[in-house]
């Protein structure tokens, strides 16, 4: 997380994050804890006894019973159809036929509309520690570097240290932060925010929530308040709700989404810290039961490691085999 003062050694996150450090490189952990050494170039069947392991090392990576499932009967289909009886074609081949029409519908970029009535406002929530503020510095990064001009709005009132990393991000980006103080009305902030992006002739507003309330249904009544302020600011106004889920927390990433979904509708999840886990597989399970766009990826500290969502680049990523 990103205080005031780095800690001496700290990475700077707007430094370019190393070239060679590929999406391959980045999802190591998770390739292993999925496949690990159970294919190669040179394997050309999959067998019982691997099909067998895979589903234990699927369940293991958080990829979730039902998913899992349907892998394993695709996978099944496959090896048992006439066509790939006497196939040479390699289960890598195989695995990726399965797994991309299962990540391909969710792969749907951010696209801010070029509209008249600015900003468009970006909405960003998720529980504490998932990367929120870390996601939105990123993300305003990006926007710049595409020509959008970008506000940002401090509106997780409750955590002193969100508004302050906030305001450092701001910093780094050379872009205003609407903030108030500790424990000010997050909505107040927020609506502040819009009438100064829109006087302003902002482009985007992306604005920070509360991660953590004293409890589930107050924190989801605070982010429904927040919701309908967009609407009171201007009925009109587009905008996109981004959820950030931290990979690495597995299941209870798939549940966080569904209850923030339930209670507030999901635009769009951005997948972070995807580089520091072996569960990676959750992927796959927001896919099969939400549905929704999955906008970016978060695979490391620099500010260009927020990656735009490509599911055949993913899944080439989880199939490389280890030299």
């Amino acid at each position: 997380m990103f205080g005031l003062k780095r800690k001496s050694g700290a990475k700077n996150p707007e430094e370019s994050s190393n070239e060679s450090a590929t999406l391959s490189d980045r999802l190591k952990r998770t390739r292993t804890g999925l496949f690990g050494g159970l294919f190669s170039r040179n394997k050309t069947i999959i067998d019982n006894a691997t099909l067998e392991e895979l589903e234990d090392r699927l369940l293991l990576a958080d990829i979730g019973v039902k998913t899992t499932d349907q892998v394993i009967q695709l996978l099944k289909a496959q090896a048992n159809s006439d066509t790939k009886k006497n196939s040479t074609e390699n289960p890598l081949e195989q695995l990726k036929q399965v797994l991309l029409p299962a990540l391909k519908p969710v792969e749907k970029a951010l696209t801010i509309p070029d509209i008249a009535n600015k900003p468009y406002l970006i909405l960003v929530v998720g529980v504490n520690g998932v990367g929120k503020t870390t996601t939105i510095g990123k993300l305003a990064k990006r926007l710049q570097n595409e020509g959008k001009s970008v506000m940002l709005a401090a509106g997780d009132t409750f955590r002193a240290a969100a508004i302050e990393q906030l305001q450092v991000w701001g910093e780094r980006n050379k872009i205003k932060v609407i903030a108030q103080t500790h424990g000010s009305d997050s909505g107040a902030v927020i609506f502040d925010a819009l009438k100064s992006a829109r006087s302003n002739n902002i482009d985007v507003l992306i604005a920070d929530t509360a991660g953590r309330l004293h409890n589930k249904d107050n924190l989801m009544e605070e982010m429904k308040k927040i919701h309908r302020i967009g609407n009171k600011f201007d009925a009109d106004l587009q905008s996109e709700v981004l959820l950030v889920l931290d990979a690495g927390t597995g299941q209870n990433a798939l549940i966080q989404a569904k209850q923030f979904n339930e209670m507030i509708g999901i635009d769009g999840i951005v997948l972070t810290k995807l580089d520091g886990t072996a569960k990676g597989g959750i992927v796959f399970s927001l896919a099969d039961e939400l549905n929704i766009p999955i906008r970016f990826i978060g695979v490391g500290e620099q500010v260009d490691d927020l990656r735009p969502f490509n599911a055949a680049e993913f899944i080439d990523a989880l199939l490389t085999v280890e030299s």
